[in-house]
C-alpha cells in the first residue's frame, strides 16, 4: 500500500532543501528568502527498498493580507489532511516562534502521525539546543541537517515504522485496481458509466465535475476488479480552488494505489503537455498503463488516421513506446470491451513471475553472443539473472564488474526482455549486482 508524507512548517526552515535531499533531485527551488515555494512539489523517496511519496508545501503563514500566502495556508491544511505522516520542520537557529506554536496546535488537533524535525543542526551546541522544541508537544523528534544530510537516515527509518502496512479490504480480496485518469472533461466518468451500464457517476460538459475518486466494483463478462474514477488533473498554475487542489491530490493518491492506470486523452485536442506529465507521474509510480484516445467518433479520419495519431503519441512518450493505445468512444461504446480485456492483460503482465531457469536459458546465450562492451580494458561477464520478489517486475543481472555496465546495455537487455516476454504497458526495473 502506498503512503504519502507531507513536509510542513513556517517559511524558510528548509523544507524544500529536505525535499530535494530525500528525493535526490532539484525539483523544489531553494532560496534564502522566505515564501519561495508556492506550488506543491511531488516526489518519490526510496529507502531500503520501500517507496513513498513526499510533498513539499509552502511556508505556513496565518492572518496575512497577501493573496498568495492565504492560498498557501489553505493548501498546507489540505496536504495535512491527505498525508499519512507529517514532517513538522522547525529551525534550531531561530528557536520556537508563534507560527511554530500555531502549526503545532493544528497538528495536535489532527491526530496525525507527526515527526518533529529540528533542522539546521550542524554543531554539537545546536544539537542540545534542539531540546527546547519538545515543548511543542511532540516526543518523536529528529535532529537533521538538510544541507549535508546528517540525521536523515534515522529519520527515514522511523518514517517506515509509522506507515500502516496492513492490507485494506480491497487488497485482501486480491482484486485488480484500475484507475481512469486524465485532464478534465476527457470523458473519464462517461467511460465508467458505459462500462457499468448505468449513470453511476455525474457527467456534465463542465470540466471538473468529478471532485473525488469514486470506486466501483465491476463484475461482468468474466471480469472482476475495482475501477476508480478520478478528478481531472490540470496544470498546477491552473489550480485555483482549494477544493480542486484537494481533488487533484486524491487523483494522485488513486494513481499510487492503482495496479493499472487508463490515461484518457481527448481525441479532438490531441496529446498535450499535461497528458505527457500525467504519463510521467504514472511511470514514476511504476504502474501499468494504457492510453485511451477517447471521443474518436468526433474526429474526421481516413485510413491512415489511427497510424498517424499513434505515431504522434509514441513520439511524445518516447522512449517508453511499449504501451497499448486504444481508440475508443465512451459515448458510442466503441471498443470499450477491448479496454477491459487490455486492462486485465496489462495487470497479468505486471504480476507475472518468470522462473530463474527460464530466464537464464534465454539470456545467457544471448549475452554470450552480444556481450557488454569492454571498459578501460576490463571485460564484464554476466553470469546469472533472476527476477526479484517485488510488486513491479524487477530483474537482477549478476556480474563480476557491475559498475562498468552502461545504461545503453541496460536498455538492450530490457528491449530483449520485452521482445521475448509480454510486458506491454508495464514498467520494468533492471539492476546490475556484484556476483
Amino acid at each position: 500500500m502506498s503512503n504519502i508524507v507531507a513536509i510542513v512548517g513556517r517559511p524558510n526552515v528548509g523544507k524544500s532543501t529536505l525535499f530535494n535531499r530525500l528525493t535526490g533531485q532539484r525539483q523544489a527551488i531553494v532560496d534564502e528568502y522566505s515564501g519561495v515555494t508556492r506550488d506543491r512539489h511531488y516526489g518519490k523517496v526510496d529507502w531500503n527498498g520501500i517507496e513513498f511519496s513526499l510533498i513539499d508545501t509552502g511556508g505556513y503563514i496565518n492572518n496575512s493580507d497577501d493573496v498568495f500566502e492565504e492560498e498557501i495556508r489553505k493548501q498546507v491544511i489540505i496536504a495535512i489532511d491527505e498525508a499519512d505522516v507529517i514532517y513538522f520542520m522547525v529551525d534550531v537557529r531561530v528557536g520556537i516562534t508563534d507560527l511554530d506554536q500555531e502549526m503545532a496546535k493544528i497538528l495536535r488537533q489532527q491526530s496525525k502521525k507527526v515527526i518533529l524535525i529540528s533542522n539546521k543542526v550542524d554543531t554539537s551546541s545546536e544539537y542540545y539546543e534542539a531540546d527546547t522544541f519538545y515543548s511543542l508537544g511532540f516526543d518523536n523528534m529528529f535532529r537533521v541537517s538538510s544541507v549535508n544530510g546528517s540525521g536523515t537516515g534515522d529519520l527515514l527509518d522511523e518514517t517506515l515504522k509509522l506507515f500502516d502496512n496492513e492490507s485494506d479490504e480491497i487488497s485482501e480480496e486480491n482484486l485488480p485496481r484500475i484507475a481512469v485518469v486524465g485532464r478534465p472533461n476527457a470523458g473519464k466518468s462517461s467511460l465508467i458509466n458505459a462500462l457499468v451500464g448505468e449513470e453511476r457517476n455525474i457527467v456534465t460538459p463542465i470540466s471538473g465535475t468529478t471532485r473525488d475518486s469514486i470506486n466501483t466494483r465491476f463484475s461482468k463478462y468474466g471480469f472482476d476488479f475495482y475501477i476508480v474514477d478520478t478528478a481531472g488533473i490540470r496544470k498546477k498554475n491552473k489550480v485555483h480552488e482549494d477544493l480542486e487542489f484537494y481533488s487533484v491530490m486524491r487523483a494522485f493518491r488513486a494513481i499510487e494505489h492503482a495496479d493499472v492506470c487508463l490515461l484518457m486523452i481527448d481525441a479532438t485536442l490531441g496529446i498535450e503537455a499535461q497528458d505527457v506529465n500525467i504519463f510521467g507521474t504514472i511511470e514514476r509510480n511504476k504502474k501499468g498503463i494504457i492510453i485511451l484516445v477517447n471521443k474518436w467518433d468526433l474526429v474526421e479520419k481516413d485510413t491512415h488516421s489511427v497510424k498517424e495519431y499513434t505515431e504522434k503519441i509514441k513520439a511524445r512518450i518516447s522512449p517508453n513506446n511499449d504501451v497499448p493505445i486504444i481508440f475508443t468512444s465512451a459515448l458510442t461504446k466503441q471498443r470499450i470491451h477491448k479496454v477491459l480485456e487490455t486492462a486485465i492483460e496489462v495487470y497479468e503482465n505486471k504480476t507475472q513471475k518468470i522462473k530463474t531457469s527460464e530466464l537464464n536459458e534465454f539470456f545467457l546465450p544471448l549475452i554470450e553472443h552480444y556481450p557488454p562492451p569492454a571498459v578501460k580494458g576490463k571485460f564484464v561477464k554476466i553470469k546469472y539473472v533472476t527476477q526479484l520478489p517485488t510488486i513491479v517486475p524487477t530483474f537482477a543481472f549478476y556480474a563480476n564488474l557491475p559498475n562498468y555496465l552502461k545504461d545503453s546495455y541496460k536498455r538492450f537487455l530490457e528491449n530483449k526482455l520485452r521482445e521475448h516476454y509480454n510486458f506491454s504497458g508495464v514498467p520494468l526495473r533492471i539492476y546490475f549486482r556484484q556476483k
